[in-house]
């Protein structure tokens, strides 16, 4: 789940912590493109795009999920939901050195597209590969997930932590942590017994 359903839980309430650096943040950034302070509702305006974006994202990787775990399995459209990820981290990790909020706009695209992967092929992959007495428990690890996932975003916003001025861009960036774990240690879990029978028709690989 972690590369699942957590990191829709993590950029859900990952966002909250650093509202108000970033709306200073597109304000400086207009300031030295435009000559000019930008106005509150244009600042209200980006910010708003910034936040709701996701859900596109989202919306995008939701439906591509049904078509990826079929064509490649879901073990591997498991693996591919990392590289938006990764992508999303890398632009909102580097926004505020290249002096671009758009970055942070499409770095939540990419954030959203990861989320509406993970938690469709999450509960697919987790529920099909499950023994059948542990099946309603394994599905239910896609609620954990995105739970921790909150947790864990809302505890890396606190200012003890990361949730200051200085460090805002590594906070938003804090996605490629479990990407990469996931890109580490997925490859080593097998894959859908129920794709390999009915998509692969290799019925030798799926006892």
């Amino acid at each position: 789940g972690i590369g699942g359903a957590f990191q829709y839980g993590l950029q859900v309430s990952i966002i909250n912590s650093p509202a108000e650096y970033i709306k200073s943040f597109i304000r400086e950034t207009w300031l030295k493109r435009y000559g000019s302070s930008p106005t509150e509702e244009l600042i209200t305006l980006m910010w708003s795009f910034v936040v709701s974006i996701y859900s596109i994202g989202g919306l995008l990787g939701s439906l591509s999920a049904g078509y990826l775990s079929v064509r490649f399995g879901r073990k591997k459209a498991m693996l591919f939901t990392n590289i938006p990820a990764l992508l999303s981290a890398a632009l909102m990790g580097l926004s505020r050195l290249c002096g671009s909020f758009e970055m942070i706009i499409a770095g939540r695209i990419f954030s959203g597209v990861c989320g509406g992967l993970g938690l469709n092929i999450h509960l697919m992959y987790a529920g099909e590969c499950a023994p059948r007495k542990l099946r309603g428990l394994i599905a239910i690890t896609a609620s954990t997930a995105i739970a921790i996932g909150k947790f864990v975003g809302f505890a890396l916003g606190l200012r003890e932590v990361l949730g200051v001025d200085a460090l805002w861009p590594i906070l938003m960036a804090a996605n490629a942590l479990p990407a990469l774990i996931q890109l580490l240690t997925l490859p080593f879990f097998p894959d859908s017994p129920r794709y390999l029978l009915i998509d692969k028709k290799d019925k030798e690989g799926c006892i």
